[in-house]
C-alpha cells in the first residue's frame, strides 16, 4: 500500500490495538461503567447485560473516536502544530455519528429506536465524553503518538555520513526511513516496537526485539540487556553506579547493564571501566 494517507492510518490504527496502554485504560473504563451502572442500567439490567451492553457501547464509541482522531490528526498535520489539538478536532467531530450509534445499540437492547432529535442530543450529551476519551488517550499515548507522527528530520549533507560501514550493511536498515539510515548505535525496546538509533536519527520500527537482533547482520555489538543491545564502536565507558553496572555511549545517553550480561559486558568492555 503506497497511499501516505491509507499508511499512515494504518500504522496510528496499529499503533493503539497494540499498545498495552490503551487496552488496559479501555478494560478499566468498561469495568467502572459496569461496576457503577451509570444511567439507570444497574437497576434495570442484570450483570451479564450490563457488563455485554458497556462493552458494546465503549468498543463502537471508542471505534469511531479513534477513527475520527487518526483522520484528523493526519489530515492537519499542515495546519495544526500541536498533536493534541488534532486529535481533540476528530473527537469532538466524531459525536455526531457516537450520538446516533447509541440509538441503535439502545434499540438493539432495549427494542426503542431513537428519533433523529433523540440523535442530536445524544452526541451533544457525547461532546464533553469524547473530549475526555481524547485526553486520555493523549496522555497514555502521547509519547508514542508523537514518535509515529514526528516529520521525518533533513538529511545531513554527505560530509556528515560516517564513512566506516560494515562491508553488508544490517537488514534493518532497509525498514528506516532513507534519511535515517546510518551506522547503528543502539537498539532498545519501545512497547511493541523497536528503537533503532543511529549516527542520523532514531527510528521506531514494528519488531520483536529479537527479530531486530537478527537483523543487525555482522555488525560487532552485545546484547547487554533485555532490552537493550548497543554497537562495540559507540561505547564510551563503562562504569558502577549504586552496585549496578551502565555503559556510557559516546553520544551521552547511558544504558543499564542486566545481570544476566553482566560477566559478557566485563569481558568485551572492561577496558573501559571507569
Amino acid at each position: 500500500m503506497n497511499h501516505p494517507f491509507l499508511s499512515s492510518t494504518l500504522r496510528e490504527l496499529q499503533l493503539f490495538t497494540r499498545s498495552w496502554r490503551f487496552w488496559t485504560t479501555f478494560t478499566l473504563v468498561i469495568l467502572i461503567f459496569v461496576v457503577s451502572g451509570p444511567y439507570g442500567t444497574l437497576e434495570r439490567m442484570t450483570l451479564g447485560i450490563r457488563f455485554g451492553y458497556w462493552l458494546t457501547v465503549h468498543a463502537v464509541t471508542w471505534a469511531i473516536a479513534i477513527s475520527l482522531s487518526i483522520t484528523a490528526e493526519i489530515l492537519l498535520r499542515n495546519r495544526l502544530g500541536h498533536t493534541l489539538a488534532r486529535m481533540m478536532i476528530g473527537s469532538l467531530v466524531a459525536a455526531l455519528p457516537i450520538g446516533f450509534a447509541l440509538g441503535a445499540i439502545d434499540f438493539a437492547f432495549f427494542g426503542r429506536w431513537a428519533e433523529m432529535e433523540t440523535g442530536f442530543h445524544r452526541a451533544l450529551f457525547a461532546l464533553p465524553l469524547c473530549a475526555l476519551f481524547c485526553l486520555l488517550t493523549y496522555t497514555a499515548m502521547h509519547r508514542q503518538i508523537a514518535e509515529i507522527s514526528a516529520p521525518a528530520p533533513p538529511a545531513p549533507p554527505p560530509a556528515a555520513v560516517p564513512a566506516a560501514w560494515p562491508v553488508s550493511e544490517p537488514e534493518i536498515l532497509a525498514r528506516l526511513k532513507p534519511q535515517n539510515r546510518g551506522a547503528i548505535l543502539r537498539l532498545s525496546v519501545e512497547d511493541h516496537y523497536t528503537d533503532v538509533v543511529t549516527t542520523r536519527s532514531h527510528e521506531l520500527v514494528l519488531l520483536r526485539f529479537a527479530d531486530a537482533l537478527k537483523e543487525l547482520g555482522p555488525t560487532p555489538g552485545l546484547q547487554v540487556h533485555r532490552s537493550h543491545w548497543v554497537a562495540d564502536a559507540h561505547v564510551e565507558t563503562l562504569k558502577r553506579d549504586g552496585g549496578k553496572l551502565v555503559l556510557i555511549m559516546k553520544d551521552g545517553a547511558e544504558i543499564p547493564v542486566s545481570r544476566t550480561y553482566a560477566d559478557a559486558v566485563r569481558a568485551r568492555f572492561g577496558g573501559l571501566s571507569r
